[in-house]
């Protein structure tokens, strides 16, 4: 797959990105990453541009944290299910083990 160049706008800054992404969802990227810094922007008041893109920088890695819990958490539990349908599978061939086909 080859690199291109998407032009992007982030907090009233023109960029051009180059990937091998899909120029749509380098697109959307940007998009968020834009609504982010504006979210930053409102809570500090200020026009800094670094100090906002580190503070819309932290709020995304913490959302990148707190999703890979959840994620962890979710494979923990179906794990867990997993194991528990199979000692009643097994439960139920131990007591009640399968007939032959021409029984």
């Amino acid at each position: 797959m080859s690199s291109r160049v998407v032009h992007v706008d982030i907090h009233g800054q023109r960029y051009s990105v180059r990937s091998e992404l899909d120029p749509q969802y380098v697109g959307e990227l940007a998009t968020y990453l834009d609504t982010r810094m504006q979210m930053a922007a409102r809570e500090l008041l200020t026009s800094d541009p670094l100090r906002v893109a580190v503070i819309a920088a932290l709020n995304l890695a913490d959302e990148l944290f707190r999703a890979r819990a959840d994620a962890a958490g979710l494979e923990r539990r179906v794990v867990s299910r997993t194991a528990d349908l199979e000692r009643m599978v097994d439960d139920v061939l131990a007591h009640h083990p399968p007939r032959a086909v021409n029984e």
